[in-house]
């Protein structure tokens, strides 16, 4: 696969590019990401079907500076794929083929079970989830993926979509025979036997968007979107709101975006009567979907379009663009677990922090490359934001914390006051924080000494051929958790 691979998406009503950069095999990163609102099924529900002719152009237009983004970064692949619009369109070679033949670009028109599948393998392979139903709504349809037990179950495409109920329905006035076409459309989902979990992972403009507005409206601490999780249930009179929203003005109180104003009340009433049906009791934002899907099924063909067992593929991206030694790094990751396990019967955490701490124990230090003196502020910073995959927001915001208190004093509540509702007990923290500083500080030297660790009663014994005086000296100043005491042999 190239190293620089460009994929464009063409939805009914936005068009969408990402170009990614290989880092290793499996791990890769975005270098850019632009979106152009070209409506290209505009007008055509209304018209048979056909695509018509400005829209055409605005997307021309639009593939055109596409093009010319992706040859500035030096692309040496490009995938492009065009979902319901150019499918159900009877003139829709009349677009391909000028495409074809002025801007030199393939566009393959996938169906709706196609693009259903790619919303999918995005999902499964880039959030932290095993059993789900993806939501993916679009222009012109709506996608469902069934995933169980982390294996896709089950594609299905219905032609429910925003551009496509607007124009039917919405221009008239007709909730209640939209709400009929869509539960009528629905019906297509229990005929083949779904089994319907109580998650829902949503992608797409309209998910994203309602997402964006409860972060707002809940003054959410972090600012991202991928993974941010809520309960359907709570925020039902939200999307009440929006639906009977008769102005501009009531969904800019609502933090509705300008962009989003011409289809997110016909989005929202879509949403709402799917996550009713199907009894969704938790709804899980996905910032990737079709684009990523196309790339990873590329990426992964040979791995049978999954990543090897217990790989992260932000995780790695950091280390291979960041890393300042490989073998620190293993050593780190290896010492972090030790420590852990030894410590269990004390500390009573879930696995699942085990590998939060071996997590930050390998990133530490990779804000050293920005700024040596700010190095815990700056790589806390930097994971916030730069874990982009397969993290939930709780994961992240923990793999952050422990790093930024990898001191020598533990955290105290008012250090956590910002992000508490997404961190565990400051109890917690202060084990892994205690955890992590005993790892760095063992190897502070960076010589990788080989330890033992017995844990004796509530002492912490560490045994070693030889523990260097810059060692020593440094694990006095560490503050311990209550009742633990440490040992140097």
């Amino acid at each position: 696969m190239a190293k620089i691979t460009t994929v464009i998406d063409i939805g009914s009503n936005s068009m969408r590019m990402v170009v990614f950069e290989k880092s290793s095999r499996f791990a890769f990163h975005l270098l850019n990401e632009t979106k152009s609102r070209v409506k290209i099924s505009e007008g055509c529900y209304e018209n048979n079907g056909n695509l018509q002719p400005v829209p055409m152009q605005r997307a021309f237009d639009s593939l055109k500076s596409f093009l010319q983004i992706s040859k500035s970064l030096k692309s040496r692949k490009i995938l492009c794929v065009a979902t319901s619009a150019l499918r159900d369109a009877p003139n829709s070679k009349e677009f391909l083929n000028r495409v074809k033949n002025e801007l030199k670009l393939n566009i393959k028109i996938i169906n709706g079970e196609k693009e259903a599948y790619y919303g999918g393998t995005a999902a499964v392979n880039l959030l932290h989830q095993n059993e789900f139903v993806t939501i993916d709504i679009g222009g012109g349809s709506t996608e469902f993926c069934f995933i169980k037990e982390g294996k896709i179950q089950d594609s299905v495409s219905l032609n429910i979509g925003t551009v496509r109920m607007k124009e039917l329905f919405f221009t008239k006035n007709d909730r209640k025979g939209a709400k009929e076409y869509i539960l009528k459309e629905m019906d297509k989902l229990f005929i083949r036997n779904n089994e319907v979990p109580s998650t829902a992972v949503g992608i797409g403009g309209t998910i994203r968007a309602l997402s964006k507005t409860i972060m707002n409206l809940t003054e959410y601490p972090l600012d991202v979107l991928h993974g941010f999780t809520y309960k359907y249930e709570k925020h039902q009179s939200l999307f009440k709101k929006i639906i009977e929203a008769e102005d501009t003005d009531t969904l800019k109180e609502l933090s509705i975006k300008k962009d989003r104003f011409d289809t997110i009340c016909e989005g929202t009433f879509i949403f709402d009567t799917i996550l009713k049906e199907l009894e969704i009791k938790r709804v899980i934002t996905s910032g990737v979907g079709v684009r990523e899907g196309v790339y990873l099924t590329d990426l992964l063909r040979t791995s049978n379009y999954r990543f090897p067992a217990n790989f992260n593929p932000s995780v790695k991206s950091l280390l291979d663009r960041y890393e300042l030694n490989s073998k620190q790094t293993a050593y780190f990751g290896n010492n972090a677990a030790k420590i852990f396990d030894v410590l269990k019967p004390m500390h009573n955490l879930d696995e699942k922090y085990k590998v939060f701490l071996i997590i930050a124990s390998k990133l530490h230090s990779i804000g050293n490359t920005i700024n040596f003196y700010k190095s815990n502020d700056n790589t806390f910073d930097f994971i916030l934001n730069g874990l982009s995959y397969d993290f939930l927001h709780t994961s992240r915001v923990i793999v952050a914390h422990i790093i930024k208190f990898s001191k020598k004093t533990l955290p105290k509540q008012k250090d956590i006051a910002a992000y508490e509702e997404l961190l565990p007990s400051l109890e917690d923290l202060q084990w892994l924080s205690f955890m992590i500083s005993l790892n760095l500080s063992l190897n502070q030297d960076y010589s990788r000494t080989k330890y033992e660790y017995i844990l004796n009663s509530n002492a912490l014994i560490i045994k070693a051929d030889e523990i260097s005086y810059l060692v020593q000296s440094t694990l006095d100043k560490i503050e311990l958790p209550s009742n633990l005491e440490l040992k140097l042999l």
